[in-house]
């Protein structure tokens, strides 16, 4: 086949991929949205969301330009006339991935204010109804977050190759610039969307549930809306930046170990990468379709049949990608097919030992409602021994895939295919990555969905149907974490091995100080970065249980209907918390390894890529684990066991559930955009460390 088939077979698919969005959207938009006290709870969410974003992305609007200009000029004043063109080459493509990152978040943002209430209104017809619009809604930003990511991608290859003429195995270290502002903007959107989620979810359960005995998302709490709009902002305009740096920065660092391949493989190895993700469009619309929860089914069943269903379908898409794309030495294709696979199980993996370590019906969940029973501390003990002992599988299993995947590669003979080995797995990973974002959209969607059930007074039964969904979110919304965190190390390590060959290095040596000094400070900046992010949760939620209690001194009116709580002020709280807490831990991620690369050199930058990775790994494996856990224990104590929501048991799990929150939903996922905005950052100014 032409070689302009295989160029223009990405952006295609991706436009067609952002058209099909359209058409859940409109299945989405034209549902029945409920009565009018459901509307008026919908309406307050968005309006709070919208404020926060537009305030937010004015803030991170100013850092990008600012880094834009510093990129230009660490590339011109480094090398002069050419060094300046190749500075606006690489600063323009971080413009880009900075633009299509917010873009993605605000498209999250506004599909689930609005899917929120269609969700809440479907389950007054059962679960399936439910379901099926909640993860249909969810699949809107998927297909527009995995499509923008791949469009960008191929648009600036397209860019510089035709319209300015470079060469196709010069156009990759040109386009991690892109990486580079996706990762920029998604640290920005994950720190300060996971900020005020979880201050004012933890706001709001300390006073409401603990000190005042009402339900969850009980009207009169006065931070509840801002707790629901918290979820929107963080678990999904946060996530949606989030996931479009993780497909963006893995693909790039692919196609720059495919260069290396070139002579054995030409243009098609550099573009493998994006032709297998943009298959993967079309194998999750499928998927999504496949999923249907028949009466009395949990809903975990379901969304994993249509799991399966992505993933067959991608190994298929994996067999015919690397037989026609990666036939340039005899077997090697089948070698590479082998390495694609262990991504693919290696996805699969992690999907299983999330649900493990966090579904309510495994022993860790149980063991922590158990130890419940005994008090506050002992439950927090049994969380944190839950994470610690998660990370081993989650270390084992990257290893192995890291292993498996570098051995299929050198048995094709190839110089280099070891790494391009790791690069396909990682692809193979990465495939399925729409369908686990609908998954994962699905969480704050059906949380949403069960607020606006309990503030507009809709029947238990109704309720009963939005909790087990919730409950269900929970369990995705960890998978997804589970799932990023496995990628980013994947990831990681191509882009680490990107570097070396970006700065000539062909081994990094420990013994040397300042090279050792680089990796301790690489582990010390992730704890000190997580310190930040947890410690801004704290003090910015202290403030809104402070306001939780005036209100409710003030007006006392307000447990027994006669007063309306005054939400706006919650909301307001945790805005301005959440935009000011979020400036610092951002500056440390992006001028520490400058700092340190231009005194110490490139070597230790090096150093410090490999420990930062590992360490960021685990803690962040750590820290989304026992969150997610401590969450489903209090939500498996809510079913009745030990006592149910009344007892001593489930106050001592709310207790649990407040320190894994800001676990969970912000140092944790902020972890694993860390990992790789270090890695592109060091990329795309390694001219400044040589």
């Amino acid at each position: 086949m032409p070689s302009l088939f295989f160029e223009l077979f990405t952006p295609v698919l991706a436009i067609l991929g952002l058209l099909y969005s359209l058409v859940f959207w409109s299945w989405v938009k034209g549902a029945d949205e409920g009565n009018a006290s459901m509307q008026k709870v919908a309406r307050t969410i968005l309006v709070g969301a919208r404020a926060f974003l537009r305030r937010q992305y004015q803030t991170i609007t100013v850092l990008a330009i600012a880094v834009a200009f510093l990129i230009l000029c660490a590339h011109g004043f480094s090398a002069g006339k050419d060094g300046w063109l190749h500075g606006w080459q690489v600063a323009g493509a971080f413009l880009l991935g900075a633009l299509l990152s917010g873009l993605s978040g605000v498209v999250s943002m506004i599909t689930a204010t609005h899917t929120n209430l269609k969700t809440a209104q479907a389950a007054h017809h059962g679960l399936n109804a439910a379901l099926s619009m909640s993860l249909r809604g969810g699949a809107v930003p998927a297909l527009v977050i995995t499509a923008l990511s791949l469009l960008g991608i191929s648009g600036l290859y397209l860019f510089y190759r035709f319209v300015l003429g470079v060469s196709a195995d010069s156009i990759p270290t040109l386009i991690i610039g892109y990486g580079f502002g996706a990762s920029f903007v998604a640290l920005f959107a994950q720190l300060g969307g996971g900020i005020y989620t979880k201050a004012a979810d933890v706001g709001a359960d300390l006073v409401g549930k603990v000190e005042a005995g009402i339900p969850e998302d009980d009207p009169r709490n006065p931070a509840v809306i801002a707790d629901l709009v918290g979820d929107n902002v963080g678990d999904c305009a946060g996530r949606g930046a989030d996931l479009f740096e993780s497909i963006s920065a893995e693909n790039i660092g692919a196609m720059i170990l495919g260069v290396a391949l070139a002579p054995f493989f030409g243009l098609k190895g550099i573009l493998f990468p994006l032709i297998l993700g943009s298959v993967g469009l079309i194998a999750s619309i499928i998927g999504v379709y496949a999923v249907r929860a028949k009466d009395g089914q949990h809903p975990m069943t379901a969304l994993i049949r249509g799991y399966w269903v992505t993933t067959l379908l991608m190994v298929l898409a994996l067999f015919l990608a690397t037989h026609y794309l990666l036939d340039g030495v005899p077997g090697a294709s089948l070698w590479f097919f082998f390495a694609g696979l262990v991504g693919v199980f290696t996805s699969v993996a992690f999907v299983y030992i999330t649900d493990y370590y966090t579904g309510k019906q495994y022993r860790p969940v149980q063991a922590i409602a158990k130890a419940s029973t005994t008090g506050h501390g002992t439950n927090v003990i049994a969380g944190t021994a839950v994470g610690m002992e998660s990370t081993g599988l989650t270390v084992l299993t990257v290893c192995t895939a890291l292993f498996l995947s570098y051995w299929f590669g050198l048995q094709t003979g190839i110089p280099s295919g070891g790494l391009y080995g790791t690069a396909v797995a990682t692809m193979g990973m990465l495939s399925m990555v729409c369908y686990v974002l609908a998954m994962d959209m699905y969480g704050p969607i059906t949380d949403n969905a069960g607020g606006i059930v309990e503030m507009s007074q809709s029947s238990e039964s109704v309720r009963a149907v939005t909790d087990e969904l919730d409950a269900t979110g929970n369990t995705t919304k960890a998978l997804t974490k589970g799932y990023a965190v496995g990628s980013a190390a994947l990831a990681a390590f191509l882009l680490f091995s990107a570097y070396l060959e970006e700065t000539h290095l062909f081994s990094v040596d420990l013994a040397k100080v300042e090279v050792f000094i680089g990796a301790f400070l690489g582990a010390m900046i992730v704890f000190f970065f997580t310190s930040l992010a947890i410690r801004a949760v704290g003090r910015a939620a202290g403030v809104i249980v402070e306001e939780v209690r005036r209100q409710f001194k003030e007006k006392p009116g307000i447990m027994d209907g006669k007063d309306e709580p005054d939400y706006a002020s919650c909301v307001d709280i945790a805005t301005r918390a959440a935009l000011k807490e979020m400036i610092a831990p951002g500056i440390v991620a992006v001028v520490s390894p400058i700092l340190i690369g231009v005194l110490l050199g490139a070597e230790a930058i090096a150093g410090l890529l490999m420990v930062a990775t590992i360490t960021g790994v685990i803690l962040a494996a750590y820290l989304n684990n026992s969150g997610g856990a401590w969450d489903n224990a209090k939500k498996y104590i809510a079913t009745g066991v030990y006592g149910g929501k009344k007892g001593d048991a489930h106050r001592a799990a709310v207790t649990g559930d407040t320190v894994g929150d800001p676990f969970k939903d912000t140092a944790g996922p902020s972890l694993h955009v860390l990992i790789k905005l270090l890695s592109t950052l060091t990329l795309a100014l390694a001219t400044l460390f040589m």
